[in-house]
């Protein structure tokens, strides 16, 4: 059995990725791990660098930490005093800032929503989730949202 102590769970802050955070945090309690709940605020690599005081995504980081803290509480508030959980917000590209956190935590599985895309969109777009399973060193717990009724 894999060996699980820390978890990274990757959110947009979408009610799409609320599932995949649940998973996570359930999983911790079962397991005693700690998790943490991350999201990346998604900069335009070409126009700055990441450090750039102008960088409209690092000026975002405060207004963007308040909103990851109300996501966790308002959807989460019957597992938060169950769990270690720890919050982070960065500015990046969210594949490879992703990768690097969870290198960076040590984490032994990093849990994440696939929004389900498909066709031209999942060509042209690619596929977050894709490419940080092909890029982390731990393994990832792909979930998929459920179906609404149409």
């Amino acid at each position: 059995m894999i060996r699980i102590k820390k978890i990274v769970a990757p959110t947009d802050l979408s009610q799409l990725s609320r599932p995949a955070v649940r998973e996570a945090l359930e999983l911790a309690i079962d397991r005693g791990a700690e998790v943490v709940v991350y999201h990346v605020i998604g900069e335009d690599v070409d126009w700055f660098d990441k450090d750039d005081r102008l960088n409209p995504a690092s000026a975002l980081l405060p207004q963007q930490k308040e909103r990851l803290h109300e996501f966790v509480r308002e959807n989460f508030a019957d597992l938060v005093g169950k769990v270690k959980i720890t919050e982070a917000v960065e500015a990046g590209v969210p594949y490879s800032s992703i990768v690097k956190k969870a290198e960076a935590e040590k984490a032994d599985l990093i849990v994440m929503s696939t929004h389900g895309r498909t066709g031209i969109e999942q060509i042209m777009l690619g596929s977050v989730t894709a490419k940080v399973v092909a890029r982390a060193s731990c393994p990832v717990l792909s979930i998929r949202p459920a179906k609404t009724p149409s």
